[in-house]
């Protein structure tokens, strides 16, 4: 029987070819790459079901779907393979967390479905609780969950703060506008790295109604104020002082930065920690 390697080059290479020539840009042709992939395996597992390469095609068809945001077809293959691995003590931690239950609770918990994201790391509990190294997964699960009590998808923030300008800001009059909210700091290495994007999405799109709030993990006045100026950064920034006890980091459960928020129009969250081309794509659609 032909695997599915074979069936790769000659369907999805030619899909690739000619989505290529009818696509806009970088991302519908990878996306349309994406698409074609996945149609082309789910033929192969539909003619195929016992391949002997049918874990990995379903592997494959996981990373499709994931790519196109296709989370209702992506979660039963993910529960079929987590239902599919051995458990308690002879569990593999790696292929059972890394490859199943961390992309479940994420395509779970960014859809907005928290008890279903919550229901996986529960389900892993009792799983792995004889596993020799159970108290160090049970710690990593608590952290998890710990993260669905962050704003997720249709969720509303409540934000108020004098910002180090003087002006008074608050979220909720904001509805007519798209707003970034982000945790971080100058000291967090991601955050730095990612603020280029951040200042050329704002400055891209700020005449169309983008604003961004920044909530600084700081607690030296003087070098967010430098960073701020040097970098021409103009949105408002919170500042009290106090670091990771930062008062509404706090309030909100942030546990680790960059954390971002990206608002829509209707004051709900319509996507977290959005880095990059996919911050600038997801503003773009949203500020029309």
């Amino acid at each position: 029987m032909k695997k599915i390697t074979t069936l790769s080059l000659t369907l999805l290479s030619t899909a690739f070819l000619t989505s290529s020539l009818l696509a806009d840009d970088a991302k519908s042709i990878f996306n349309s790459f994406e698409a074609q992939k996945a149609e082309a395996l789910e033929a192969y597992l539909k003619g195929n079901p016992s391949a002997e390469d049918a874990p990995t095609a379903e592997a494959m068809l996981v990373g499709a779907y994931m790519q196109l945001d296709e989370a209702e077809k992506a979660a039963p293959l993910l529960e079929k393979r987590y239902d599919s691995f051995p458990k308690g003590a002879d569990a593999n931690l790696e292929q059972l967390i890394g490859g199943v239950v961390e992309p479940l609770f994420r395509l779970y918990s960014e859809s907005g479905n928290k008890d279903a994201a919550r229901a996986i790391l529960e389900k892993a509990k009792v799983d792995l609780a004889v596993h020799p190294q159970a108290p160090q997964v049970m710690q990593f699960f608590d952290g998890m969950l710990g993260k669905l009590d962050l704003p997720g998808t249709g969720d509303t923030m409540d934000i108020k703060f004098t910002s180090t300008d003087g002006k008074e800001i608050d979220l909720s009059a904001m509805k007519d506008k798209v707003v970034l909210v982000d945790f971080w700091a100058t000291w967090c290495g991601p955050c730095v790295a990612e603020m280029p994007h951040v200042i050329s999405t704002y400055e891209k799109y700020k005449s169309a109604g983008f604003e961004v709030l920044g909530i600084s993990l700081d607690s030296d006045k003087d070098a967010l104020d430098k960073f701020v100026a040097d970098k021409k950064m103009t949105w408002p920034q919170y500042f009290d002082g106090k670091g990771w006890d930062n008062d509404i980091a706090k309030r909100i459960g942030i546990s680790s930065i960059p954390a971002t928020f990206l608002i829509g129009k209707d004051g709900k969250v319509i996507g977290s920690n959005l880095r990059g081309s996919a911050l600038e794509d997801a503003v773009a659609s949203s500020v029309k």
